[in-house]
Parts: structure tokens; C-alpha cells; sequence
């Protein structure tokens, strides 16, 4: 079997089962252990029986549910590839446009000021990790109640070079339980409604972990534990970034404003046009 006779299989296979019919693409990366267009200069090399018999395994665990970035155990974000496994949320594109988000916030609110930074939820890292390496001037924290999260995110940050202070807890405890006191405050929460969770496609039910993704009945329920929480770390001049939900710009910029009284508030909407971030600034 040729390159091109392996995609060709594998999108039709794919599109068949429901599946992305670009995963095939992403697999037969992994198996050849090249890159696109490594793939796309050797179309019409044949791939040898082992490869093949690889690449279609992984092709049917795909469309048995399981997400490729578990089989494979990696995900790219922010130009970095990232370890993941089952404990872990995989990283989505829309989390890249928070990290563009808050580096943007914080040079023109700060400029080049050493700043205290936490990551609250760590999960793969790819937040707090991408942080630190962006921005040398910022020392960053992160905290996860999940000791499995945390470890896989020690290993992201020693592979990639990233100095970053780990914590085992429940959102900001680590900090007003030692008093330290925080700059900027980032979080991707769970956010999806109960019911919401129960309706989604089972690649991501089944496989991700429920506790990264919902957050109570409407969804917002980790952002009203914030808005206890915060006030006892964060500096007087500060920032605030959230990822939310489709839907949950205005309710998490009214749970701010009614906290934060007199920052400036605004919902950030991503590339696709829908309302995925919230950002306070405290002057």
C-alpha cells in the first residue's frame, strides 16, 4: 500500500463511521513518524506491512471512540507538542486564543514587571507551560485537585523547558492558605451544563475526563467558587482571563463586574464568532 492509497482508505473509512475524515492524515504522521509534508513529498512511497497494519489499527480505535490524541499521546498546541492520556482534557485551538488573549493583556497593562501568574486547572499544562515559556518575566504557578493532571503536566514542563511551580489543590486554596498573592489569574474551567455533557458525541464523554469538563447544572458553577476566591489573592492591579462556554459571555462578565466592582470588563469572542472569553482588568 502507497501513501496516497493509505489516506485515501482511511478518509473514506472515516467519513463513512462519522469520524474526521483529516484524522487519517494525523495517524499516518505518527506511524511513518514524519510530518505533513514529509507525507506530502512521499504520496507514492509504499508503506511497509508493519506500518500498514499499525495505521489501520489505529484508524479502527478511532472510530470505535477513541480520541487520536490518546492513542498517539500527544497533542500540538502553540506550535509545542504536549503529552496527553485519558486523565487529561486534550487541548482545543480555542485555548491558544486565551494565551494570545492574556500575553496581549499583560504587556500592555504591565509591560516587562516580574508578575506572579496561576494556572488554575492545569490538566496537560498547555496553559501555564506556554506561559512561561512566552513570557520569561512571569513566574507561574498552577494548581490541579487531580495528583494524576499534575503529573502529567511535570512531565510537559520538563520536556519543554518550562519552569513552573506546581500545586496539588483545589483552585486557589494553595494561595490565600499561604498567603501569597497573584497578579494574573487564568483558568480554562469546566463549563459545560450537566445535560449539556450528557448529549455530547462519545469520542469526548466516554474517553475525557468528566471532572475537566462539566460544571453543574447551568455550567457556571466554578465560576461563582472564583469570584469567592479571588478577592483574597489577587493584587489591587490585576488580571482576570477565563475560557467559557458558548453562550456564558454575559453571566461570567456579570459574575466580575458584581466581585469586581470597578474593573473593566469585556467578553472576547474567538475566530469562529462565538463568545469564548472573559477578561477583567483591576487597575
Amino acid at each position: 500500500m502507497r501513501v496516497y492509497e493509505a489516506l485515501k482508505w482511511a478518509s473514506s473509512f472515516l467519513q463513512e463511521n462519522g469520524r474526521d475524515e483529516n484524522a487519517g492524515e494525523i495517524v499516518l504522521c505518527h506511524v511513518l513518524k514524519t510530518n505533513r509534508t514529509g507525507l506530502l513529498m512521499n504520496m507514492r512511497e509504499e508503506i511497509t506491512a508493519e506500518q500498514e497494519k499499525s495505521f489501520t489499527e489505529f484508524i479502527h480505535k478511532h472510530v470505535e471512540g477513541i480520541p487520536i490524541q490518546y492513542m498517539i499521546g500527544h497533542e500540538m498546541f502553540y506550535g509545542r507538542s504536549f503529552f496527553v492520556n485519558e486523565e487529561v482534557l486534550i487541548p482545543r485551538p480555542e485555548t491558544e486564543e486565551l494565551i494570545v488573549g492574556v500575553l496581549e493583556r499583560i504587556e500592555r497593562h504591565f509591560g516587562d514587571e516580574k508578575l506572579h501568574v496561576a494556572d488554575i486547572g492545569t490538566g496537560s499544562g498547555a496553559i501555564s507551560i506556554t506561559l512561561a515559556l512566552e513570557n520569561k518575566n512571569l513566574h507561574v504557578y498552577t494548581v490541579d485537585i487531580a495528583q494524576e493532571s499534575i503529573e502529567v503536566a511535570q512531565e510537559n514542563a520538563k520536556t519543554l523547558g518550562a519552569e513552573v511551580t506546581f500545586y496539588h489543590g483545589d483552585l486557589l486554596s494553595p494561595f490565600y492558605e499561604t498567603g501569597q498573592k497573584l497578579d494574573v489569574v487564568v483558568s480554562n474551567p469546566p463549563y459545560i451544563p450537566e445535560e449539556d455533557w450528557r448529549g455530547l458525541s462519545p469520542v469526548v464523554k466516554e474517553h475525557e475526563p468528566k471532572r475537566a469538563l462539566v460544571g453543574g447544572e447551568d455550567g457556571l458553577d466554578f465560576y461563582r467558587r472564583f469570584m469567592e476566591e479571588l478577592p483574597n489573592v489577587l493584587q489591587k492591579k490585576a488580571i482576570v482571563a477565563f475560557e467559557i462556554g458558548v453562550g456564558q459571555g454575559e453571566d461570567v462578565k456579570g459574575l466580575l463586574q458584581q466581585a469586581f466592582p470597578h474593573a473593566h470588563v469585556e467578553v472576547v469572542f474567538d475566530i469562529n464568532g462565538k463568545d469564548r472569553m472573559v477578561f477583567a482588568e483591576m487597575e
